[in-house]
């Protein structure tokens, strides 16, 4: 038998990147392609180093679509793939990913977001937003979790495979270039220890017997002939993805019972947005903060109830407004005044968010 790659439970300091190369390994997926881009780069690093230790392979593609294709592939032939990618990679990886939604191939993307627009900064940002929740030329059918520390980091990791696998549709973990580059302290497990049961992939195609015959034909597709026919199709996906959404969703609420104002903020602002509260909250300013994890499916009921008696949202985030664009479209009908902190590329402190409610 295999040694495991995690035993146990472990208190360990360690850049996010490596953290992803545990969980997957974690997870036991069993190979990754990829393409070196920063920040995301040390996930390939690490799992290179990692990998061979516990019979797991890597494939080091000439491209991001090369990566993203192969990923499928991997998928199609049985294997628990992945890959990272960050900027104007994640750009290219939206081709393949649209096939995947279309298909339903289950597949895994760890996303380090980088400035833009184009190459920009290899630093930080949360610019993609829009393009990791309705990338490609179709309509955003996958799952997106957006991580704020490196214990979520891990965690998440190790959810979007089983939630890839469950449902069938691309799942990516949303982190940044803080995240990845940062050291931080976390506690890494294995996941089935802690009564976690892992998804086990299976192939998609090339099953053992004939198809029609000992097994049921399998027949994937991403093209389709006439209008109707893609019209069915993509109605029976939105039937299935909406009837996930509620066991998919996730979200956390800070003190919004009471709250005269409601900071909504994902990712790793959700820290500044926690921290501003707090201090407001013993200045005697009543504040509280919406964080959603999933921003697809996107937690909007329960977004609407958390601010519903606020006087005033405050929306933060480290791009010019494409999360503010989801806030706004799922908050449709409230009358609740709406202020922005947009910071595009820029770390975002609590001192900003106070001095912004303060006025």
């Amino acid at each position: 038998m295999a040694q495991k790659p995690i035993q146990g439970e472990k208190k360990v300091f360690m850049t996010g990147n490596e953290v992803c190369a545990w969980a997957a390994l974690a997870a036991k997926a069993d190979i990754m392609y990829g393409y070196p881009i920063t920040p995301q780069n040390e996930i390939m690093h690490y799992w290179t180093r990692l990998a061979p230790k516990f019979g797991k392979k890597f494939l080091q593609t000439e491209d991001e679509i090369s990566a993203g294709f192969t990923t499928l592939g991997g998928v199609l032939g049985g294997k628990k793939a992945f890959s990272a990618t960050a900027g104007p990679g994640n750009t290219l990886f939206q081709e393949p990913m649209s096939m995947a939604e279309m298909m339903r191939i289950p597949s895994v993307v760890i996303i380090q977001q980088r400035g833009g627009p184009s190459t920009a900064t290899v630093i930080y940002s949360q610019q993609e937003v829009t393009m990791t929740t309705f990338g490609g030329n179709g309509e955003g059918f996958r799952v997106v979790y957006s991580t704020s520390s490196h214990q979520e980091l891990f965690d998440y990791t190790i959810k979007a495979f089983n939630t890839a696998w469950k449902y069938r549709f691309p799942t990516f973990v949303l982190g940044d270039g803080y995240q990845a580059k940062m050291r931080e302290s976390l506690t890494i497990y294995d996941p089935e220890e802690r009564g976690i049961e892992l998804v086990d992939p299976e192939p998609i195609l090339g099953k053992e017997g004939m198809p029609g015959v000992d097994r049921p034909v399998t027949h994937v597709r991403n093209t389709y002939n006439t209008e109707d026919e893609l019209y069915n199709v993509v109605m029976e996906l939105a039937r299935d993805f909406e009837k996930a959404a509620p066991e998919i969703v996730e979200y956390q609420e800070f003190n919004c019972e009471d709250a005269e104002v409601v900071i909504i903020a994902h990712g790793v602002v959700t820290r500044a947005a926690q921290a501003a509260m707090e201090q407001l909250r013993k200045e005697g300013i009543k504040v509280g903060h919406f964080r959603p994890v999933t921003l697809r499916p996107f937690p909007v009921e329960e977004m609407r109830a958390a601010v519903k008696n606020a006087k005033k949202i405050l929306v933060v985030e480290s791009s010019y407004g494409q999360f503010t664009k989801q806030v706004k479209e799922y908050l449709y009908g409230m009358t609740t005044e709406l202020d922005t902190l947009l910071r595009p590329g820029v770390g975002i402190t609590s001192d900003e968010i106070v001095k912004q409610i303060k006025g």
